[in-house]
């Protein structure tokens, strides 16, 4: 047995129809040389001799008796390989359009809760020639740390697959009895309660340090310092400039999110159907890093900066949207180095856009002082944020909830506390290989939420960067407009840098990026083709990348 933590369980208790929680991706496949047909049956039989090396493939979830507390993972489930790796074909030309239509209908609905929570589907009929390989996981079952781990016992690192211990036969498992289930139920619960009380004397230390830094701000802020908007640090009014950090720390509680602006209700912020839209974006890694160390900011301010460009860009008409800065959730690993578990540590920091600034110079700069400012609020609470929390009778609390939280999705008053959810997952830098198959591109498929209709997960691969862009069909009526929008803040920021070095700033050299495969903008009826280059790939707006597709 295998206790799901709280957040693991959460996903489980918020996921609807309209709502499921599963993430995934699209992979891109160049086939190995020399192949012919189809390609389904060798990625199943290697995906077959690499089940036993990652315990989510044959494990199942056990709701235990009268829902007392979260359910429990039990290994040894059969696996149904008809149901979790199917097969299907584009109908023809086989465009990308098509891919990423098919992807978002293979993204909808819930998996199947009485079998092993993961499905994978082989997508052939690409005009191009390539395989596509589209997943879904639960995501009870791993965050993207946890992905990268399962990656590494699904993918090799060259083209001739490495070899591994044969699996051993297992004897058949027998479910746990009722006791045994409840007993270890107990003692979970037990054991949680422990770690919280020897956590509460590092927890006060940790909430007056908070509440100091809130009080430096309030304090400038008397002193008559201009007020930085969106820093993560809460200005209160009413901390006294002789508050102690226990007392400051008190005024923080009661005001939380203090300083921290909600966001401006958008067309995303609404409640969401089940239908979905996916686009995904390939931009080059190197350029991203140029622009980061031309303006002294982290690769994630330019990814939040890119973002941010391509929703003044998408509500350029709207106003009332753009005279308020919107927020972004920004998922934060709690995981410690080593650790490869396929468990979710993570929390959500929030960071204001600045998207009712202009000026994409002044935009970034915003953007680059309010990331610093929450990662050190969430870095200095980091020690304290509990990875779990005794789970008995929360099952019962969650279906009290549940009708209030129902009744705000049929009010449509959801509030607004982020508009976007984006996610940066670092990757692999090499190119990795399916069953010999070359992996072009790597685009992260994930959830939307009622109140958050449009998620942007990232992960870098080999020289790129692959946006992995999900939405809802109907609060996102034309998820391509927002994704040519991306490419186009991506090369504002890149014409930025070139101006100052014309104007005899200092510019970073120049990196030349790996061949990377990128992502072809859907065409528009009746539009004239682009011009193909001698490799028959396209040139995307913004990158020296190239294009084709999209991932999971």
């Amino acid at each position: 047995m295998h206790h799901l933590s709280a957040l693991d369980a959460l996903f489980l208790h918020m996921e609807t129809p309209d709502m499921p929680m599963h993430v995934g991706g699209l992979i891109l496949l160049d086939k190995p040389k020399g192949h012919r047909g189809s390609f389904y049956k060798k990625i199943r039989e290697h995906l077959v001799n690499r089940m036993h090396l990652a315990p989510l493939f044959s494990r199942r979830l056990a709701f235990m008796p009268l829902d007392l507390v979260n359910p429990i993972w039990l290994g040894g489930a059969d696996v149904d390989l008809d149901y979790h790796i199917r097969h299907k074909t584009l109908p023809k030309p086989g465009t990308q359009a098509q891919l990423e239509t098919m992807v978002a209908q293979l993204h909808e609905g819930m998996l199947d809760r009485d079998r092993p929570l993961w499905q994978f589907t082989v997508i052939e009929g690409l005009q191009n020639g390539q395989v596509a390989f589209a997943s879904r996981i639960h995501h009870a079952a791993l965050d993207g740390q946890g992905g990268v781990a399962l990656a590494q016992a699904m993918f090799d690192t060259e083209s001739t697959p490495r070899s591994v211990e044969s699996a051993e036969e297992k004897a058949k498992r027998l479910p746990p009895s009722t006791a045994k289930m409840l007993s270890a139920a107990f003692r979970n619960t037990v054991a949680q309660y422990g770690k919280i009380i020897r956590a509460v004397p590092n927890a006060v230390k940790v909430i007056g340090k908070v509440g100091s830094m809130a009080l430096s701000a309030s304090q400038a802020k008397k002193a008559g310092a201009p007020s930085e908007q969106g820093t993560g640090i809460p200005e209160l009014a009413d901390i006294k400039p002789g508050d102690s950090p226990e007392n400051a720390a008190k005024s923080l509680l009661k005001k939380i999110p203090g300083g921290i602006t909600l966001g401006p209700r958008t067309p995303f912020n609404v409640a969401i159907s089940g239908k979905r839209a996916f686009v995904g974006v390939q931009l080059s890694l190197a350029e991203t890093k140029l622009v980061a160390r031309h303006f002294d900011g982290k690769l994630n301010d330019i990814v939040m900066a890119i973002v941010a460009g391509a929703l003044r860009r998408y509500f350029a008409q709207d106003n009332k949207v753009l005279s308020k800065s919107m927020v972004g959730a920004i998922p934060v690993s709690l995981r410690a180095p080593g650790d490869t578990s396929q468990s979710n540590q993570v929390t959500m920091m929030l960071v204001n856009m600045a998207t009712q600034i202009a000026d994409p110079r002044k935009r970034l700069a915003a953007i680059i002082a309010a990331s610093n400012k929450s990662k050190a609020i969430t870095g200095t609470m980091k020690s304290v944020m509990p990875m779990d929390m005794p789970s008995l009778g929360i099952p019962w609390l969650l279906s009290i909830i549940s009708p209030l939280y129902k009744l705000a999705i049929s009010t449509n008053r959801i509030p607004v506390v982020a508009n976007i959810v984006i996610s940066n997952v670092p990757g692999p830098p090499d190119a990795l290989y399916l069953a010999g198959a070359k992996m072009t591109a790597n685009f992260p498929v994930s959830i939307v939420t009622h109140g958050l209709g449009l998620n942007v997960t990232i992960q870098s691969y080999n020289g790129s960067l692959d946006y992995g862009l999900i939405a809802c069909r109907r609060t996102v009526p034309n998820l391509r407009k927002f994704a040519d929008a991306m490419q186009a803040a991506h090369q504002e920021l890149l014409d930025l840098m070139h101006a100052d070095a014309g104007a005899g700033a200092a510019v970073p050299a120049k990196v030349t990026p790996k061949p990377a495969v990128k992502v072809k903008p859907a065409a528009k009826p009746n539009a004239k083709p682009t011009a193909k280059k001698k490799d028959g790939t396209r040139k995307l707006t913004g990158g020296n990348v190239k294009a084709k597709a999209a991932r999971a």
